[in-house]
């Protein structure tokens, strides 16, 4: 299969690349710098040059305080980008699969969000990201949206390694204890957005590791414990404390009933996919109790 992968210089774009590479795709990356996808002269350049099977939308503006300052920028991106992919997509005839988040929903559920719980995003970052589903699910009869949420893995700048990284130095770390999502693993997560481009199945899929979920504490302490790292420095904090410009949703763990009714095959548990993580930082060079 010929794929296109935007925002290939992210963690889950490398990801994408990684394993697409391992199934001998036919493979075409842009990081941002290569192609903005908020712009669509070029957008449109670039995929009829290329014309791809499937187009993988890993490009996202995901800084969600920086989203709740700057609303333009974040709906470029996060809004009129997919709009983008999916329109000169559907001129080439390739199938879109475009990643959004759980951040799409207010938290105030007790349990899992399936596709049949109504969105209700509460910072401009879920809103511009669920204003680009939309976008292009009315662009594209043939788009693939994919919510997912607490996404770690390798190469990347993102809460875990961060944990892992601060806590090597020795310093003071805090992880909210009142605040649940799903982890997602990149490389199981990629693996997933493949298979999803092959099915090529119009919808809405959640994709998350297997599991009940954690508070970025659990999620965070798992980490520490398996990377032979203490926990002595990790303060419990609650949410409200750390008086952060955009609300979060306070629960956004996530289910798919889409994956379970085609028998898609669960993503590992997600303490599996941290305990692989915790084996590569080790590779790493992270240290290791005796």
């Amino acid at each position: 299969m010929k794929v296109l992968v935007t925002g290939a210089g992210g963690m889950v774009g490398r990801a994408v690349g990684e394993y697409c590479r391992s199934t001998g795709d036919l493979l075409f990356t842009y990081d941002h710098q290569q192609l903005d996808i908020s712009d669509p002269n070029r957008v449109q350049q670039v995929l009829q040059q290329r014309r791809p099977d499937a187009v993988i939308n890993c490009a996202a503006w995901t800084d969600v305080d920086g989203c709740e300052l700057d609303h333009e920028r974040a709906f470029a991106v996060n809004a009129s980008g997919p709009e983008n992919l999916a329109a000169a997509s559907r001129e080439i005839g390739a199938v879109l699969v475009t990643i959004s988040t759980d951040y799409v929903f207010d938290g105030k559920k007790a349990g899992f969000y399936t596709q049949r719980d109504q969105p209700a995003p509460e910072s401009i970052y879920g809103l511009s990201k669920l204003e680009g589903e939309r976008r292009a699910q009315l662009a594209y009869a043939r788009a693939i949206v994919v919510r997912t949420g607490f996404v770690f893995g390798p190469s990347g700048n993102n809460f875990l390694s961060t944990i892992i990284e601060r806590a090597k130095r020795g310093e003071k770390l805090k992880a909210i204890r009142d605040a649940y999502g799903t982890p997602t693993y990149a490389p199981a997560m990629a693996r997933r957005l493949r298979e999803l481009a092959e099915l090529d199945l119009p919808g809405i899929f959640h994709v998350v590791n297997a599991g009940d979920g954690a508070s970025y504490e659990e999620f965070a302490r798992a980490a520490l414990d398996l990377s032979g790292l203490a926990a002595t420095n990790l303060e419990s904090v609650e949410m409200g404390s750390l008086n952060r410009p955009a609300p979060r949703p306070r629960n956004s763990r996530l289910k798919c009933l889409l994956s379970e009714a085609l028998g898609l095959i669960p993503l590992p548990f997600w303490q599996e996919s941290v305990a692989d993580f915790a084996t590569l930082s080790l590779r790493s060079g992270v240290a290791v109790k005796d």
